[in-house]
């Protein structure tokens, strides 16, 4: 027969049944999956926030070259303008 257990002291099975031996293979694959899927939607976003810092300067690059060009424009009617003399 069996000890007698003191009371508030469980015994070695039941100490092995309450401890966790670490994640299962299923609970791994799991894991493995949702790692993946949370990179995956990282890298989408850095990839969108780059695509997107590139395009907006572009955009502001040509709308430079597009006020350049007028002023240059601007500044050669205004020169057409004083050598032309007013009738």
């Amino acid at each position: 027969m069996a000890a007698p257990q003191q009371p508030g002291r469980a015994s070695q099975a039941e100490l092995a049944k309450r401890m966790d031996p670490g994640p299962s293979a299923e609970q791994r694959r799991l894991l493995q999956r949702r790692l993946r899927t949370r990179n995956s939607l990282t890298a989408l976003g850095i990839g969108a926030v780059a695509l997107g810092i590139y395009g907006f300067t572009f955009y502001k690059i040509s709308q430079e070259r597009f006020l350049d060009e007028l002023e240059q424009e601007v500044e050669a009617a205004r020169s057409q303008a004083t050598k032309t003399p007013m009738n």
